[in-house]
């Protein structure tokens, strides 16, 4: 079993990947700017913020995996890639990142165009660039890190969170869209799939998008 760390593990997609990996047997801490009062049983919960790279450095010692759940929305907007790119220097190299993004960097199809170059609203466009830096970081960082980043489904996030099925489909660089044309994937289920990866790895210092 892994000790795993989850950055915004109060948030939509944090919570769900800290049941998922408690549900596993896992040692899991969450660490986000507040602690919620419906923690899940089973995690540690500290206080803690990618704004404090020295004492979240500290806070984070012993982890195997630490996957970012951070939105760069509201006070955190500019605030993720930099924080991020900042605490991948510092992080011993043996832990493995992961990083859960937005639908935006996905291909619409194989060799382009990004999902958020085709009707992207321009309220979330800022959000989608911003975390397409930190794909773009990752790749071409040189530290030799194992790291992953996801892609979540178009219609993901807490607005319509669904429910476990334990299923779900990858899509390498292109949204994963069902028969009909539409992306979605719930929150639990995404937290399958992250958890998936960390206990098998297959995408090992690569993106890959899920959905149903």
């Amino acid at each position: 079993m892994a000790i795993i760390a989850v950055l915004g593990g109060t948030g939509f997609a944090g919570r769900h990947i800290v049941s998922e990996a408690v549900d596993r047997g896992h040692t899991v801490l969450s660490v986000s700017r507040s602690v919620a009062a419906d923690r899940v049983p089973g995690a540690t919960y500290v206080e803690g913020t990618l704004l404090d790279i020295p004492g979240l450095v500290t806070q984070l010692e012993g982890a195997d995996v630490v996957i970012s759940a951070v939105a760069p929305r509201g006070a955190m907007e500019g605030l993720v890639r930099p924080n991020l790119e900042a605490l991948n220097t510092v992080l011993p190299e043996s832990v493995r990142l992961g990083v859960i993004g937005g639908a935006g960097g996905s291909l619409v199809a194989p060799e382009g165009p990004r999902v958020v170059d085709v009707d992207f609203p321009d309220a979330f466009k800022a959000e989608a660039l911003e975390m397409i830096g930190v794909l773009e970081d990752l790749q071409g960082e040189q530290t030799g890190r194992d790291w992953f980043f996801v892609h979540p489904a178009g219609g993901f996030g807490g607005f319509n969170p669904g429910e476990r099925t334990g299923t779900y489909r990858v899509g390498g660089d292109v949204i994963v869209t069902d028969a009909e044309g539409q992306s979605y994937i719930s929150g639990a289920d995404l937290a399958v799939a992250v958890l998936d990866e960390i206990e098998n790895p297959q995408h090992s210092r690569q993106r890959f998008t899920v959905g149903y």
